[in-house]
């Protein structure tokens, strides 16, 4: 099993995997397009999170995962980005990846789990403006930490990786001083 990672799974994925490798998801973009009322905010001070949203593509990571710990690997994730109890802002899909790495030459497109942004859930935020996001990631604070270091670990990350995201890179620079 592949598991495609957009965001925090990127420097967090918080479960055991056999290799990873840099890949390409056609169809979908990552953008913050989901308030954050717990992880990276509170009811009174909502953050952002990100989300595949619709259009585009999206430079990530394909995490292999052993067959025997696939079923485990999909509670934890289930778990994480689909809390019981809590609204469904992602929906699980599997899609194709395309890999972009050593041991299996380029090209290679395999299916991978990941989780696409809930376009109906009443989290979803169609359009905000980099200015709005920079103020509310600057002010956001939850369970999981800052909502400022949930962007910045992000970039970091995606640069560390060759990826430049200009969408995160301006909403970044628009941060005031910390």
């Amino acid at each position: 099993m592949w598991v495609f990672a957009y965001g925090s799974l990127i420097w967090r994925p918080g479960f055991d995997h056999a290799g990873s490798q840099p890949a390409l998801l056609q169809g979908f973009h990552r953008r913050f397009c989901l308030w954050s009322h717990h992880y990276r905010g509170t009811p009174e001070a909502p953050g952002l999170v990100l989300g595949l949203d619709r259009g585009g593509a999206c430079r990530g990571v394909a995490f292999r995962v052993p067959g025997g710990t696939a079923a485990a690997v999909l509670r934890y994730l289930d778990d994480r980005e689909l809390p019981d109890g809590a609204e469904v802002v992602y929906h699980r899909r599997v899609l194709p990846v395309r890999l972009a790495g050593e041991g299996t030459g380029p090209g290679i497109t395999v299916p991978a789990v990941t989780y696409v942004a809930n376009r109906a859930c009443r989290l979803y935020v169609a359009r905000l403006a980099p200015e709005q996001a920079a103020a509310t990631i600057a002010r956001g604070v939850g369970r999981m930490g800052s909502n400022r270091d949930y962007l910045l670990n992000t970039l970091n990350h995606l640069r560390a990786m060759g990826v430049r995201d200009a969408g995160l890179a301006r909403i970044a620079a628009l941060l005031p001083e910390a």
